[in-house]
């Protein structure tokens, strides 16, 4: 079904609704952008969807220099008020920081601090000594293994530890990066986290 759309679409350069529809609901991107991206893959949503992705990636570096001054911090405490976090997120201006979107954003930014436990916001505020430390022990562990097997086991641990690159909590196909580049092209500033504290009762 989804073979013979993209056949018709090649054919005639014909976009529905229905597709514009769906693709924005999978990426928050604005009309124009999923109508020129299905175009652009000739009706394939996937490579819609990977199109936008891209997009939304030259976009947030083209933004990452620019001051982020503003934002808001943000709590979120898990029923039972046992465990919870605050973070501070920042943009470019107070406007953006008072819109639903980018408290939305804090608020499952702080949400996924308190459900994965993240211990950094990016790999570049790890210690050098932290990082070789577990690549040692991945060594001893893995004695006799090719180097490229502590690498993955380096890498599995960055996803554990650095919140920017855990899997996002609502949606395990992304990483925590992938959603605020998602963010900043919908948005059209610059977004960072700059810290999060996360509490646990008795901890």
């Amino acid at each position: 079904m989804v073979q013979r759309k993209t056949a018709e679409i090649k054919k005639t350069g014909e976009i529905t609704t229905e597709q514009i529809k769906e693709l924005r609901a999978r990426t928050g991107a604005g009309v124009v952008d999923c109508r020129n991206a299905l175009r652009q893959s000739g009706g394939d949503l996937e490579r819609a969807v990977e199109i936008l992705r891209a997009k939304g990636l030259a976009t947030a570096e083209k933004k990452a220099g620019r001051a982020a001054t503003e934002g808001l911090i943000e709590a979120y405490i898990h029923t039972g008020g046992k465990v919870g976090a605050m973070v501070e997120v920042n943009c470019e201006t107070d406007f953006v920081a008072r819109t639903d979107e980018f408290r939305r954003l804090a608020r499952d930014l702080a949400m996924q601090v308190t459900a994965s436990v993240p211990r950094y916001v990016s790999r570049e505020e790890i210690p050098a000594d932290a990082i070789e430390e577990q690549r040692a022990l991945f060594a001893r562990e893995l004695a006799g293994k090719p180097s490229a097997a502590v690498d993955g086991r380096l890498a599995k641990w960055y996803q554990d530890v650095v919140l920017l690159e855990q899997p996002f909590i609502k949606d395990e196909s992304k990483t925590v990066r992938d959603v605020i580049t998602d963010a900043v092209a919908r948005i059209g500033e610059n977004i960072q986290v700059r810290r999060f504290t996360r509490f646990r009762i008795g901890e």
